[in-house]
């Protein structure tokens, strides 16, 4: 109180002693004062431009307080956040280190002229956006079918708008400004991450991820209800199966036990997001799986089932075509052994001219062979002389 006191008296005399002396210039300022606009934090910087001060003295005042920051090269608060620095006696500057939004109004450089001279300047202190955690929504658990209504509560200065994005697959939908967010009759492909974003031009913008969990009972879809198959196949089942929570799945054979990976048995969940595909793997079909298999999906909201009926196919007959002269023989002479032996004839007779038939097809292929040796050797005249002898004779 005494530093403000004769502060104040040392400013007085100092303007007395001026008004003394009628001969010096009155000062007068070189320019405006500026408006400054300073985030929060950030030091604010007023300078005040006064040309021919003489014997005169500058003070820097809070407008709206009235009251007397510095005078000259002194500071009378007791304000450890102000200072004044001045270069010569042209350039005087009023620091405000630190700003708060409290520090936001009127300045005023004053020189003790009569009539006072001064220059006034406003502060503008801004605020970045901030996410009131107390007021927003936090992650949410509703059922399918419910309506949602999230809230994001921001301040900052000027005031902030707030805009709603949602993540899918990686990438931000825009869905719509402002504070509450509102989904009626929430599906479950509306589940996943939302965010609220604040911003008013000042940087950072600032936003929270709100999870929206939508909870439904299990639903098993099946492509092929009806799948034929033959004994020892290999054989691959599905199901698809959508829940939250994740649901406990299994199958169950014809015999309604439940499967469990064996030898014979391959059971396999693969989920993706709320979606789980249901495999059973059957390595070798034995008649006891001819019948109904299921799929099971059970969590806490409920149980569903999806059938699969598995039944007998015959297995595709291999045949072999004949490709040579013999295996046709072969052919015809076994239906002919089949149907000599349905005659109530015995088979050694039937084997031994089967031999017999083969032994003649082999000596007459070799006799065959032979007479086109001997044509190609002897020659298209030679073989004319002896079948024309053969004649003759």
């Amino acid at each position: 109180m005494l530093s403000v006191i004769a502060g104040t008296v040392f400013y007085i005399a100092t303007w007395a002693s001026a008004l003394n002396d009628p001969l010096s210039d009155l000062p007068r300022f070189g320019k405006p004062l500026n408006n400054l606009t300073v985030s929060v934090g950030r030091e604010a910087i007023f300078t005040c431009h006064v040309e021919n001060l003489g014997p005169y003295k500058v003070a820097w005042l809070r407008v709206d307080t009235q009251t007397i920051l510095t005078i000259a090269t002194h500071v009378i608060t007791k304000n450890h956040r102000i200072g004044v620095t001045h270069m010569g006696h042209r350039m005087w500057s009023l620091h405000i280190r630190d700003t708060r939004e409290t520090d936001r109004g009127w300045y005023m450089c004053q020189v003790n002229t009569d009539p006072m001279s001064s220059n006034t300047g406003f502060l503008d202190v801004v605020v970045p956006p901030d996410i009131l955690d107390d007021s927003t929504s936090t992650d949410m658990v509703v059922r399918e079918g419910s309506n949602v209504t999230l809230r994001c509560a921001a301040t900052g200065t000027p005031e902030p708008t707030v805009t709603w994005r949602r993540e899918v697959g990686g990438n931000l939908t825009n869905l719509v400004h402002g504070s509450v967010l509102e989904i009626t009759r929430v599906t479950r492909d509306q589940m996943g991450s939302y965010l609220c974003i604040a911003s008013n031009g000042v940087p950072p913008a600032v936003s929270k991820r709100i999870v929206l969990i939508v909870h439904f009972q299990p639903m098993v879809r099946i492509e092929n209800q009806l799948v034929g198959a033959y004994e020892d196949q290999t054989l691959v089942l599905e199901c698809r199966s959508e829940a939250h929570p994740k649901p406990i799945t299994y199958w169950t054979r014809p015999s309604n036990e439940t499967i469990a990976n064996d030898n014979n048995y391959k059971v396999e969940a693969i989920p993706q997001g709320y979606e789980i595909t249901m495999r059973l793997t059957i390595k070798s079909v034995q008649p006891h799986d001819f019948g109904s298999f299921r799929c099971v999906a059970t969590n806490s909201l409920g149980e569903t089932d999806g059938k699969i009926k598995l039944y007998r196919i015959d297995r595709s007959p291999t045949t072999r075509k004949p490709n040579s002269r013999r295996d046709s023989k072969k052919s015809w002479k076994i239906d002919y052994s089949h149907e000599r032996n349905s005659a109530g004839m015995k088979d050694e007779p039937m084997l031994k001219a089967i031999d017999d038939e083969e032994q003649s097809d082999f000596q007459s292929a070799t006799a065959s062979s032979i007479f086109a040796n001997l044509f190609a050797n002897l020659g298209i005249t030679a073989v004319t002389a002896i079948l024309a002898g053969g004649l003759s004779t």
